[in-house]
């Protein structure tokens, strides 16, 4: 049993529940719709023509978060039909089930943001900095994706059940998204608030996405700092699920 027949199999347990999919991309095209066109007309005030295109990045990442939280409840469904037990006992390397499970997530990301992407095309949405733009955007996706995959699958392996899970999850997503420059401009801000969201690491995140959107000419140095960053996040959280499933297994 390899990455491969894990993530194949972790692919068929979310098709089987399709609704997982459903759930976590409704809220987001919702947010695309209704609250690009009732702010757009706002934020034109301030130098924004496309305002569908200026949150499209922030949502994005909140769609990473979705799908991947929902990973996390995948997690809780295999215990209690024992399939997890069942992979812990297979001859498989533990890294090799972490990956499995980090990929899958990945996967329904990209799922659900190329429907995001579809969607927003409607709203006169192009990626201006062209094609090698739009590789920049995927593989940024891709990574954001990975780290947040790895995090919530070691957060779920942390939490005795899934009620638990969510909480925290709520806990720890609506502060990072409202403390970013995912639905208004950060230049605006001042004092404390300001320092938040510039420390927030999904500001630079959805900076370098919009910027890849919304200009023709690509900041390489910005680009390059937001690789790094994400790299050593995703190192940090891959580290930490590798850990935290290892003490399952010592349990």
């Amino acid at each position: 049993m390899d990455v491969f027949t894990l993530l194949q199999r972790n692919i068929k347990w979310r098709f089987h529940n399709a609704f997982t999919i459903v759930m976590t991309i409704l809220q987001p095209i919702l947010w695309l719709v209704l609250y690009s066109a009732v702010a757009g007309q706002s934020m034109q005030g301030i130098g924004i023509e496309n305002y569908t295109a200026f949150i499209l990045p922030g949502l994005v990442v909140l769609v990473s978060f979705g799908a991947c939280s929902s990973s996390g409840i995948m997690n809780y469904l295999m215990k209690t039909d024992g399939s997890f037990y069942r992979v812990l006992i297979a001859p498989v390397q533990r890294s090799s089930i972490v990956l499995g499970q980090v990929l899958e997530a990945v996967l329904c990301t990209f799922i659900e943001a190329a429907i995001m992407c579809i969607v927003s095309l409607l709203f006169s949405v192009k990626i201006a900095s062209g094609f090698i733009g739009a590789l920049l955007i995927a593989l940024l996706i891709f990574m954001t994706a990975f780290f947040i995959a790895g995090l919530t699958y070691a957060i779920s392996l942390c939490l005795p059940n899934e009620v638990i899970y969510e909480t925290v999850m709520n806990a720890i997503v609506l502060p990072i998204f409202f403390l970013s420059t995912a639905l208004f401009p950060a230049d605006r801000l001042s004092g404390g608030l300001a320092i938040a969201v510039n420390l927030n690491p999904f500001t630079q995140v959805i900076n370098v996405l919009r910027d890849l959107i919304l200009h023709v000419n690509i900041a390489v140095r910005d680009v390059t700092f937001v690789f790094l960053l994400l790299a050593v996040m995703c190192s940090i959280s891959f580290s930490w699920a590798l850990h935290r499933l290892k003490k399952e297994t010592s349990l």
